[in-house]
């Protein structure tokens, strides 16, 4: 199985709204995606995408064999934090616990690290998260904290939990 991270396209709208048409996948992202999750959605996600700033920006389809599976991104920040960046990703339930969101979290740090000015890259994952959280402790993340009370999903009140990966 071959795992990289490309350009969106626009012939990855049917497969980017399969993967977010999944409460499952929806129930561990931030609010305001729409659901179900339909194929003009995802078509003008991924031209906001394509249009975005690329110096601030850094949106990628995760690839599998030539089928997007999941998207990844690094979203730099502003003012004094302007050489950090967020990460977030996601990948559609049938590729859960096949090692390739770690190698595209990999791939997206060397990206970042290689091609930008960033020193920082990190992410908030909900405490309950277990397979994100080990994701980025598999791709080099380290714990900064438990951010409580840090959300509210579904009126759920949750924790956070920060982690950050330091440019060498």
């Amino acid at each position: 199985m071959k795992v990289t991270i490309r350009r969106w396209n626009r012939e990855d709208a049917a497969d980017l709204a399969e993967s977010l048409s999944n409460p499952k996948v929806q129930a561990n992202l931030r609010d305001g995606l729409p659901y179900p999750y339909s194929e003009k959605d995802a078509l003008e996600y991924i031209d906001a995408m394509l249009a975005a700033d690329p110096q601030k920006t850094f949106a990628f389809a995760i690839d599998v064999d030539g089928k997007a599976v999941g998207s990844i991104g690094a979203f730099r920040q502003g003012n004094i934090h302007n050489r950090t960046a967020e990460v977030g990703y996601y990948v559609g339930e049938p590729y859960w616990g096949k090692g390739i969101m770690t190698q595209a979290l990999m791939q997206l740090c060397d990206y970042i690290f290689a091609n930008t000015d960033i020193l920082r890259l990190y992410a908030e994952p909900f405490a309950y998260n277990k397979g994100s959280r080990r994701v980025l402790e598999k791709s080099g993340f380290q714990i900064e904290g438990t951010l409580r009370s840090n959300a509210v999903k579904d009126g759920r009140v949750l924790d956070m939990v920060m982690y950050s990966r330091i440019k060498e």
